[in-house]
Parts: structure tokens; C-alpha cells; sequence
């Protein structure tokens, strides 16, 4: 897909991660071993997940997934991992919705036992839409499959996002709202421009990113709308299907008290930025599937909340995704896979996309 090397996920032993566990799930269930444990291959940076099942009459379950905040001496992609916040939001999320959240099961805030903060929760059984190489090319299960089954998995995966937002009390989402004045929007946003900082902090700064920034002032929402729960991180690879329907929802690690525009925006997007990946590179790709209008009048038929603004919400979610994209890129150039370029902007993927975002030529 690109020139540069794959990113390295991790700077950890899986086999140590093992007997760490091991030693510490004795402390809850004396006697209990833990066996099979595998690291998938599509790990991320941004937190890791460890698989195994756990041998023991009183196992709560036999299959397990954890989720590890980064190792914080690795040049982590986020500047904090709040493990107790996604275990909050995930539990809640069960509780008040029908959404096919794993079973958490035990927080681990001592960073002590394996050297950041986890939580353990219950493995879900199915496949996802890869990321490397991206599902809208050939060769993987979701492109394979029929125009039935895609816009199958298109209804229950927009469907999903609809009942989060509609269904889950928004006052119990009130606790995400990052610190300082103004809107949930402001807020959300200041957060945003706070990262940025974080990111380029002693580093080549970035024309594009902060034209976005002062395109975002343009077209910001006359009536940004009721702050709702979002899942964040709201695309098909974060979750598992059975078939072609979900069967567990993961990554809460971005969700937020926010506009319902800003989960659909990122939904939109993230399936626009594998989808030019893709045409960039020779495929067609899927353009029928998860097209922008198509997602809007469903959600729209759904809800009964007409989507609005959501070129702002685009260009936020480019945005977003393109201080991901840098912080990472500086990321490689920290352990020596790549080099930074006299223009910092070459190191976003989506430069190109991004840009006709930024002057209104995008859509």
C-alpha cells in the first residue's frame, strides 16, 4: 500500500505478557491457568489486546480478551490510555442499550502486574473488516462477498450507531466532557487542537492540519445539536461479525459526549479513507458501499434526526484522523523506519483528500 515499513505494534514480549498474567490471575482465582495465549495479528498502537482462555471451575468465562494501555516508554500514539474510563463507558453501554458490547469483567489499574493499566474482558467469536490490507480490496472476506451481504452489513452496522445514540441516556455520558468552557463541540474540539500540540511538540508543525483547523471556524455549526454518547473510534473495524451481522462492538478508548454528526462524520470517513487508499492504488475498490449519502438517509430514516453540517463533520474527522496519521508517522521516524520530509504533510496518508476537504473541491 505504501513505501514506508508497517509500523511496529509493540515493544513487548508476548510470552512475558503470559506468565505476567498468569501470576496475576492467580490473585483472583487461586489455581486458575491461563492457556492459549495468542497476540492477534492486527494489534494496534494504541492499545494492545492479548488472547487466552482461563482453566478453572469458576471462571466467570473461558475466553478472554484483554486490553493493555501502551507501553508508555514505546512513543505512544495518545498522550494518556484511561483503561478505567473504557471499562466505565463499555459496562454502561450494556447496561442501558442492546448494542453487543463484550462482558467486561476485572479492571486492572496498578500498572504494576503488566506494566501499564488493563482490563479482561469476554472474547466475542467472529471476523472483522481488515485494515491491512483495507477490506475494499480484493482478496478478503468483505469484498468477496455479494451486494446482498454488504448492504446487510451496512443496515446493522448503521443501525448500530443509531440505537446508541437514541437509546443510551445522554446524562450518564456527561462524565466524557473533556475540561474547559464552552460546548460539547467546543470542548471536543479544543481537546483535538490540545493533541495536535501534544503531537508536534518540538517536531515540524503542520500547514494542512491547521488550515483544517481554521476551515473547521468557517463552517462551524450554527446548531451543533443535543450531545449524545459516541462510540468514537465508529467504524466497521472495530467490530465483530457473525456472518454478516454484529456480534461485539470494541474500541471505546475515543468515545465522547458529543454531537451524533461527530460519530457519523468518522463512519463516513473512515470508509473514504480506505476507499481512495484503494482507487489511489490501481482497485475500485467498493464505491457503492457505505456511501456518505446512503448512510445519512438511513440514519436519518432511523432516528428521525436528519444528519446537517455534515461537511464540517468530514473535514473534523479528516482532521482528526490526519494528527493520528502524523503522530504516527513521527512514531516510525522515532524507531528509525522512516525519514520526516522537508514537508511534514507528506507524512499524512490522506494529504490529498484532506486538502480538497480544506478548500471545498473534496465532495
Amino acid at each position: 500500500m505504501a513505501t514506508a515499513p508497517r509500523p511496529r505494534t509493540s515493544t513487548r514480549e508476548p510470552e512475558e505478557l503470559g506468565r505476567r498474567l498468569a501470576a496475576w490471575l492467580d490473585g483472583r482465582l487461586p489455581g486458575a491457568k491461563v492457556v492459549n495465549t495468542t497476540v492477534p495479528g492486527s494489534n494496534g498502537m494504541s492499545s494492545e489486546t492479548l488472547l487466552f482462555d482461563i482453566e478453572h471451575p469458576d471462571a466467570p468465562v473461558r475466553a478472554c480478551a484483554l486490553r493493555l494501555a501502551a507501553d508508555p516508554a514505546a512513543y505512544t500514539v495518545f498522550p494518556t490510555y484511561d483503561m478505567p474510563r473504557q471499562h466505565r463507558v463499555m459496562s454502561l453501554v450494556a447496561e442501558h442499550t442492546d448494542l453487543p458490547v463484550p462482558r467486561v469483567l476485572w479492571l486492572e489499574e496498578d500498572p504494576a502486574p503488566l506494566g501499564a493499566p488493563f482490563f479482561v474482558m469476554a472474547r466475542a467469536e467472529g471476523r472483522v473488516p481488515p485494515d491491512v490490507m483495507p477490506y475494499t480490496y480484493e482478496g478478503n472476506w468483505l469484498h468477496s462477498a455479494t451486494d446482498a451481504e454488504r448492504a446487510e452489513l451496512q443496515e446493522a452496522s448503521i443501525s448500530l450507531l443509531a440505537r446508541l445514540h437514541d437509546r443510551f441516556p445522554a446524562k450518564e455520558a456527561e462524565f466524557l466532557l473533556p475540561a474547559g468552557e464552552g460546548s460539547p463541540l467546543r470542548r471536543h474540539v479544543d481537546a483535538q487542537r490540545a493533541y495536535y500540540e501534544w503531537v508536534v511538540s518540538g517536531l515540524a508543525r503542520s500547514p494542512l492540519l491547521e488550515g483544517a483547523f481554521d476551515r473547521l471556524e468557517e463552517l462551524w455549526p450554527a446548531d451543533e445539536g443535543e450531545p449524545v454518547l459516541n462510540w468514537g473510534d465508529a467504524r466497521i473495524g472495530n467490530i465483530i461479525y457473525d456472518g454478516f451481522r454484529p456480534a461485539a462492538v470494541l474500541d471505546w478508548e475515543m468515545a465522547a459526549y458529543a454531537p451524533r454528526e461527530v460519530d457519523l462524520g468518522w463512519t463516513v470517513y473512515l470508509h473514504r479513507f480506505f476507499q481512495d487508499l484503494t482507487v489511489g492504488f490501481g482497485q475500485p475498490g467498493l464505491p457503492d458501499f457505505l456511501r456518505r449519502e446512503d448512510l445519512e438517509r438511513r440514519y436519518a430514516e432511523l432516528t428521525g434526526h436528519t444528519p446537517r453540517d455534515m461537511e464540517f463533520h468530514t473535514l473534523y474527522a479528516a482532521l482528526r484522523h490526519g494528527i493520528v496519521m502524523l503522530r504516527i508517522a513521527y512514531r516510525q521516524a522515532y524507531f528509525g523506519e522512516v525519514e520526516v520530509p522537508a514537508d511534514p504533510d507528506g507524512l499524512i496518508l490522506h494529504h490529498a483528500s484532506l486538502s480538497g476537504m480544506v478548500q471545498g473541491t473534496y465532495w
